[in-house]
This record gives C-alpha cells, sequence and structure tokens, in this order.
C-alpha cells in the first residue's frame, strides 16, 4: 500500500462523474481511503450517497476539515473526478493547491496534466511533494508491439465489455476477480483505466493514454506478463467505451488481439442514448444485437451484468426477467446479487475447481 489518502468528489459524488471515487470507495490495495471531500454531502452517510455495500468512510467539507477530524497524517490528496473533457475544473485548482501547502502528494488521473501546470509544479517543489498524473504517456521506447505471443497463455481470458462507457464494466471486473479469490481460484484483473491502476491492480496499461498503434500490444504484453508471473486460473479484462460508440469504439481488441474466451456484457437498461451523445442523440442497440455482434467476432457471452441505476426494483426484476428469456444467459445486478454464481458457472465451463464457499 503507497499511503493514506483523501478523495475530491466536489459535489458529485453521486453522480457518474465521480466513478473513479467510487471505484476507490468500494475497495483499494494501493491507498488507505480516509475521507471523501464533498461540500455538497458533508456530514451524511457514503452509503446513502452512493448506494451498495460501501465501507463507513466519512465525508467533509473541506480539506482542513478533514485534517482537524483525522487523527492519521494524510499522504495523498486523490482527484476522485472523470470528466469527457479530461479538463481539470478551473474551481478545484485552489484546493489542488491547499492539498498541496497541506503536505499532500496529488494523484491526478485526468486527461490535462498538473506536471504541464507550472505554478502547480513550482508550488508541489516547494512544498516538497509529488504529482502523480496517472494518464501521462509512456515514451514510444517503453511500449510493446503485438506479437502473438498470446496464443501462449492457457488461462481463460474473460473480457467485461459494456453496451456504453460509465456503466459499471471496471466495478463489475473487480467485483468477479475479488469474488474468485474469494472462492479459492486465482484470478487476475487486467486493469485498462486510471482508476484500475488506483485500485492496486497488477497487470495492465491505460488504454486512452496509449498510442494507438500499441494499444493491442500493451493489451498482450499485460496478459502475458500476467499469465508467466501470476499462473492465474482466471483473467478477467477490463473493458472500455462500447463496440459500436462512436465518441470512442472500443472492444475488438480484446476479442481479436488478446483472444478473449468469452465475455461478461455490462449493460444500463435506463439508459436510452450513447453517454454524452444526448444532445445528438444516438440510441444504444439493443442488448440483443450487442451479444449477436460479439458473437460474429467468435466469442461467447457467458452473462448479462446490469447496472440498476435509475430503475425501480419491479423495474429491474423485469429487465433481469426479459432479458433472460431473450438471450438464454445468467443475467444478475452485480452490487446488489452478487457473482458468486457467475464464478461458478465458469470453474464449471473451464474445469476448475471451487476451494472455497462464498460467504
Amino acid at each position: 500500500m503507497d499511503g493514506t489518502a483523501i478523495v475530491l468528489t466536489h459535489g458529485l459524488l453521486n453522480t457518474e462523474f465521480a466513478k473513479t471515487a467510487h471505484g476507490l470507495i468500494r475497495g483499494t490495495e494501493r491507498y488507505e481511503i480516509l475521507a471523501i471531500i464533498d461540500h455538497k454531502f458533508a456530514g451524511m452517510e457514503l452509503r446513502d450517497v452512493v448506494g451498495g455495500n460501501v465501507p463507513s468512510i466519512p465525508i467533509y467539507d473541506s480539506i482542513g476539515t478533514a485534517m482537524n477530524m483525522l487523527d492519521e497524517k494524510i499522504d495523498y490528496f486523490i482527484i476522485g473526478l472523470a470528466f469527457s473533457s479530461g479538463k481539470i475544473p478551473k474551481e478545484i485548482v485552489p484546493i489542488i493547491k491547499a492539498a498541496i501547502q497541506s503536505g499532500m502528494s496529488v494523484v491526478n488521473g485526468l486527461h490535462q496534466f498538473l506536471n504541464d501546470m507550472p505554478e502547480i509544479v513550482s508550488l508541489a517543489k516547494d512544498c516538497e511533494v509529488s504529482l502523480i498524473d496517472i494518464r501521462k504517456p509512456k515514451a514510444k521506447s517503453e511500449l510493446h508491439n503485438w506479437t502473438g505471443k498470446i496464443r501462449q497463455v492457457k488461462t481463460p481470458k474473460i473480457a467485461v465489455l459494456g453496451t456504453d462507457s460509465a456503466i459499471g464494466k471496471r466495478t463489475t471486473c473487480s467485483l468477479l476477480t475479488e469474488t474468485a479469490n474469494l472462492m479459492g481460484l486465482r484470478a487476475e484483473m487486467i486493469y485498462t483505466g486510471q482508476t484500475g491502476w488506483m485500485l492496486g491492480n497488477r497487470y495492465g496499461f491505460i488504454l486512452d493514454a496509449t498510442v494507438n498503434d500499441f494499444i493491442t500490444g500493451e493489451l498482450e504484453h499485460a496478459v502475458v506478463s500476467c499469465y508467466k508471473e501470476a499462473s492465474p486460473q482466471l483473467i478477467f479484462m477490463e473493458g472500455q467505451s462500447s463496440l459500436r460508440n462512436p465518441i470512442g469504439p472500443c472492444g475488438a481488441e480484446f476479442l481479436i488481439s488478446a483472444q478473449a474466451n468469452g465475455v461478461i456484457l455490462q449493460h444500463k437498461p435506463s439508459r436510452e442514448y450513447y453517454h454524452d451523445t444526448e444532445e445528438m442523440p444516438i440510441m444504444i442497440p439493443s442488448l440483443q444485437s450487442e451479444v449477436e455482434l460479439i458473437k460474429m467476432f467468435g466469442v461467447e457471452t457467458l452473462a448479462i451484468t446490469l447496472n440498476g441505476d435509475g430503475l425501480s426494483k419491479a423495474q429491474a426484476l423485469r429487465y433481469k426477467d426479459e432479458y433472460q428469456a431473450e438471450l438464454g444467459v445468467p443475467v444478475v445486478f452485480p452490487l446488489t446479487d452478487g457473482v458468486e454464481s457467475l464464478i461458478e458457472i465458469m470453474a464449471s465451463k473451464y474445469k476448475l475447481k471451487v476451494e472455497k464457499e462464498f460467504v
């Protein structure tokens, strides 16, 4: 573990913009999360804001309040927000400066880099703290080309894909990996986004910070390294965006270059249009057509996982029953149903022995 941390959500804790914070809240091996900084939800119970089974992490209105209330030294200040523009909002720059002046290193997962902001760089140098820009691209000399070595990997590789961006692919991927390990299977997650790195996963790369020509090579390198070094029984690969999202189509790399053996497909029934295209708008194709498209790549969809945001309990049950009847595969809501049934299905399919009963 790198150290203790507080996470900024700046009034957006209950929105999709705080998906980085949501991932950290649900569990990270890299940081000990001590508090959330959000003036809008200060003093509220975290589970009442984000829902689900989450730890009791306090929410404070400011860095100053957090420092007064917490006994531990705070090592890191994490910007727990993600925006489609990737820019650092001007209104949070003073908060970043306050964190630096309080002796915290700053972790930034946005496309705009703190190390490109002279005033921030100078302040960090004076205060002897680090600026960690996770999405800073690697030098091309450090990147890998696709070689075909993926064919050496005998471990089942499951791609967690989705019908859109920002619908919970990473959360489901993390839950599958965690649950498999709790059930006695050696499982690893290949991260492909900044939050996956923050969670402490050992293998992966940040897809949207990688030069396009090297994406397939970096994906292959991560999977092959994981296979050789960790000897897992299951490998779960975190998907990005969706196969037909016009803003950023993604997914074929996992099916073709990483040679996925199966797909877990994440879907959000309450979302009608692709994220950030609502003004155009561009409708998300049917779930059945997405499954058929994946089959055209030669890969089987093993199960559907659903994001229940925006649904009543009755609506959620109706969608679950309808999709199961229509598609003939298991359908679960990971945050409420859990994913142990899916691990059991994969264990049976790939002839893996579950050593422990899930508790």
